[in-house]
């Protein structure tokens, strides 16, 4: 039974990473912001099972936790603020998509490598994923370098603490309930202070559009 969860675990895993692959080859917000909201519903699905295979139940008020912060209070305010902003434009990255995938794949086997002797040591029915949530952790730090936009940066950030969070429940069943309460409201109070500062940055502009100094050059 252990053997088939830890296969149901591996699946959801390897989901994750290609999610991971997605976001980064994504050019639009919106959609973005669904792709953050399915691989936290994934990460919920691998909490739950890894919690079932274990006999943790303190990892199921982790999956509570993170469906709640993660596929709906966080997306939702992510909608709520790219509708205000009217940015559902494409986003603009530093290098170009093919390079990004290609130094992506680069990414995953230096991640395989770095964790397989880890993984070797550890005894946990998820030991196998080690690699892939490094993989994913690299993979959500390369997109919050190579976007030029605010909002793309935030979710990378969202999806490199996903990934952490995934890796601690592969290598060790979850963090302890203090650490997990702590950062999820680290999490989102980080959100609520990046929505203020975006707000903020967006009237800014607004009112110092370069074609009012052209007009009062012109005067």
């Amino acid at each position: 039974m252990n053997a088939l969860l830890s296969q149901f675990v591996n699946l959801l895993a390897s989901a994750l990473l290609m999610l991971s692959f997605a976001m980064i080859s994504q050019r639009r917000i919106l959609s973005l912001i669904h792709l953050f909201t399915l691989q936290g519903a994934t990460l919920v699905a691998a909490t739950i099972l890894v919690g079932y295979a274990t006999n943790q139940p303190h990892l199921y008020f982790s999956a509570g936790l993170t469906f709640l912060l993660k596929v709906v209070a966080i997306p939702l305010l992510l909608h709520r603020a790219i509708d205000r902003l009217n940015v559902r434009w494409d986003i603009e990255t530093l290098i170009n998509i093919p390079t990004m995938m290609i130094v992506g794949i680069g990414l995953v086997i230096f991640a395989f490598n770095l964790a397989l002797p880890i993984a070797k040591l550890s005894a946990t029915v998820a030991r196998g994923t080690l690699g892939i949530a490094l993989a994913c952790v690299l993979l959500s730090f390369m997109m919050m370098i190579t976007r030029a936009k605010a909002i793309p940066q935030v979710i990378g950030f969202l999806s490199m603490e996903n990934a952490l969070f995934f890796a601690a429940t592969a290598a060790t069943y979850g963090m302890p309930m203090v650490v997990e309460l702590g950062i999820a409201l680290d999490v989102l109070v980080g959100i609520l202070i990046l929505g203020v500062f975006m707000f903020q940055i967006r009237e800014q502009f607004d009112s110092l559009d370069i074609r009012h100094l052209e007009r009062l050059k012109e005067e």
